[in-house]
């Protein structure tokens, strides 16, 4: 049986979360490698949608355990409150797993995101102010707080004194901002661990013996390819890795047991946050987009910026991720256009570029070459198969395909849990 890792193939909300909720019963355990609560997924089950930010999807799958990685960065305080939520509206939360070595969000990691993106001004780089960033740059400077550490109380207030030391003289100093009391942020963080301490486990030997054991293990990232950190366009990127390397070290997982790795493809492109965007819109269709395809951040609440399809961006996240498979979403958003335009190549400097320009200035440059293919008008939800699509839709999937790199094996063609064509399984 296979183990899968599920990733956002553009700059992320492609919809991994209905991806994720479809496989959910087929799966014995779905993993959050990377991100934290800047990260979400819309589920839809029946009439009812769940939005998740930092709990994994397969939370909402019977018989399904859900595992937060060592490669997560934890806000306490989101966690048990989504979990809150969740159980009062009859979710059974129970299986869930932490790793003792995933980052904690502390306070401080907050008040140093809010107080920098501000201090950046124009230069921004979009954060969500949720402490993501900083809390990274704590984990690989050393000074970070664990999961585990929070029953240690001891150690607890010597790793917060110790990562005090310098941040306060830079909130004092550079910010103006007052200083953060170390015994303060122990006491609040002290109140989470009992609610925790049961959910806390040895994630990475529950998973290799999980995989051993012929069970089907799936690492759900939380942003797309172009956002990660070192693959992504930087410096707009996420402060860790979702691209499908992430899933080994976010997991504790060695490459040879992965199976297989699915990329997530929106029908056209979104993107939330600064940073350069080819085919960003600026007139009626962008906001067309925007409006059919309900394109507002899960988490951030922002309005996603909206781009016809990149085949490019497709490419580079094939490459990058080594993708066996394709799920492309939201087909039907594209339902009503004459014609639909699709990014082949880019022009750089008056010269033909097939591939993602290795220079960032390059690419902030770069403009898209279209080529356009026949829209269609038909109503495409009812759609089970891939032969009941419209012949101008079967084209436009098959095109992409061709483009991308990698076989399409599964096509959403609307927002509902079974309004989704399964044309390849993922677990053969």
């Amino acid at each position: 049986m296979p183990a899968l890792v599920l990733l956002g193939a553009q700059w992320g909300d492609e919809g991994k979360g209905k991806a994720t909720d479809l496989l959910g019963g087929s799966v014995d355990y779905v993993v959050r490698y990377q991100g934290g609560n800047n990260a979400g997924h819309t589920v839809v089950v029946g009439d009812q949608k769940y939005a998740l930010h930092l709990l994994p999807s397969g939370i909402l799958s019977p018989g399904c355990t859900p595992v937060i990685g060592n490669g997560v960065v934890v806000d306490p305080a989101v966690l048990l409150s989504e979990l809150s939520g969740l159980n009062e509206r009859g979710v059974d939360t129970s299986k869930l797993l932490i790793s003792g070595n995933a980052h904690l969000i502390t306070p401080y990691n907050i008040t140093v995101d809010k107080v920098t993106e501000r201090f950046l001004g124009k230069r921004k780089i979009g954060t969500t102010g949720r402490g993501i960033g900083p809390t990274y740059a704590d984990k690989i400077n050393r000074t970070g707080i664990r999961v585990q550490d929070l029953f240690d109380e001891s150690i607890l207030l010597q790793k917060v004194e110790a990562a005090l030391d310098f941040k306060n003289q830079v909130l004092a100093k550079l910010y103006n901002h007052r200083a953060v009391v170390a015994e303060q942020v122990v006491e609040e963080l002290l109140g989470y661990a009992d609610q925790i301490k049961g959910y806390v486990a040895d994630t990475t030997l529950i998973l290799n013996n999980a995989i051993d054991e012929g069970k089907v293990v799936l690492f759900e990232g939380g942003q797309g390819t172009l956002l990660d950190v070192d693959h992504g366009t930087y410096p707009f990127v996420t402060s860790s890795n979702p691209t499908a390397g992430g899933a080994c070290t976010g997991a504790g997982v060695g490459p040879t047991k992965i199976n297989r790795v699915i990329g997530i493809l929106k029908a056209y492109t979104t993107r939330v946050g600064a940073g350069p965007f080819p085919t960003e819109l600026f007139d009626k269709d962008g906001e067309a987009l925007r409006t059919i395809g309900g394109e507002r951040g899960v988490t951030t609440g922002r309005d996603r910026r909206c781009g016809w399809f990149d085949a490019v961006i497709a490419r580079y996240a094939t490459r990058v991720n080594g993708l066996t498979d394709f799920f492309l979403t939201k087909l039907d958003v594209l339902t009503g256009w004459e014609q639909i335009p699709v990014c082949v190549a880019y022009e750089v400097d008056g010269k033909r570029v097939e591939e993602l320009p290795h220079n960032q200035s390059d690419f902030h440059h770069a403009k898209p070459v279209y080529e356009m293919l026949p829209g269609w008008s038909e109503d495409i939800t009812k759609a089970k198969t891939f032969a009941e699509l419209p012949k101008n839709a079967q084209a436009y999937v098959k095109a992409l395909e061709d483009m991308s790199g990698a076989p399409i094996s599964a096509i959403g063609v609307g927002p509902g849990r079974d309004e989704t064509i399964q044309i390849n399984s993922f677990l053969d």
